[in-house]
């Protein structure tokens, strides 16, 4: 995981093209807030995230683990974080629980470090407040269900998970709820200020993003309903 300064509290920590015969990045978060270190999704297991706990090892703050959904390369690290508060929305911890057992044995190959089964300690629906860090999460259903989002208010970064396409052409991600939905989490977007938007697989995307999630979105409906079908 390579480290990109992308403000002076926020960081990206990049594997490049992890999947093979996929030409998309794997990106976890890091904010550097007053009273908490914040871990924005734990990718491949225990050694994705070493360089996020060796960069914050001496700064003397709690850690707080953010899920933004449940899908195995997101999760797999939460391992490491076993001590620490590990933040989601409700139905991940139902689809973690469905899905674990078949998603280990198909994606065995990209385990790294570490792996087993742990879910989050604390959920919320709605919005979760951290004042004192500047720091907001919110329920943003739109690639998933469970999807959640983070908003650093200090620095106006909006993190996003798989909600953002995996490349700059492809804006729009697979959606697994429907159009509604993900239209209402782009307008629920637009209520934030936010400059910069980091995603799971996407490189940093300016604000104009959501326009562009907009005028694609149709376009990539139509075309996941050609391909793979309705989702279920």
């Amino acid at each position: 995981m390579k480290p990109i300064k992308i403000t002076d509290r926020n960081i990206m920590f990049t594997a490049p093209r992890p999947f093979r015969g996929m030409d998309f990045d794997l990106n976890l978060g890091l904010i550097l807030g007053e009273q908490h270190n914040f871990v924005i999704d734990t990718g491949l297991g225990s050694a994705s995230v070493a360089p996020i706990i060796s960069y914050i090892r001496d700064n003397g703050k709690p850690t707080v683990v953010i899920n933004t959904h449940s899908h195995w390369d997101h999760i797999w690290g939460n391992v490491a974080f076993k001590n620490s508060t590990i933040i989601a929305h409700p139905l991940l911890r139902r689809y973690v629980n469905k899905d674990w057992d078949s998603d280990i044995s198909k994606f065995a190959d990209y385990i790294a470090g570490d792996v087993e089964k742990c879910l989050p300690n604390m959920t919320f629906e709605g919005i979760l407040h951290f004042p004192d860090d500047h720091v907001t999460i919110f329920h943003s259903p739109g690639h998933t269900a469970d999807c959640i989002s983070v908003f650093d208010a200090s620095e106006k970064i909006l993190y996003a998970g798989d909600n953002i396409g995996d490349t700059p052409d492809s804006p729009v991600p697979y959606i697994e709820t429907d159009i509604p939905t993900f239209e209402r989490m782009i307008e629920i977007y637009k209520k934030y200020p936010f400059e910069t938007c980091i995603s799971g697989h996407n490189t940093p995307q300016s604000r104009d993003i959501l326009e562009k999630m907009s005028r694609g979105l149709e376009e990539s409906w139509r075309k996941q309903i050609a391909e793979h079908g309705m989702p279920v």
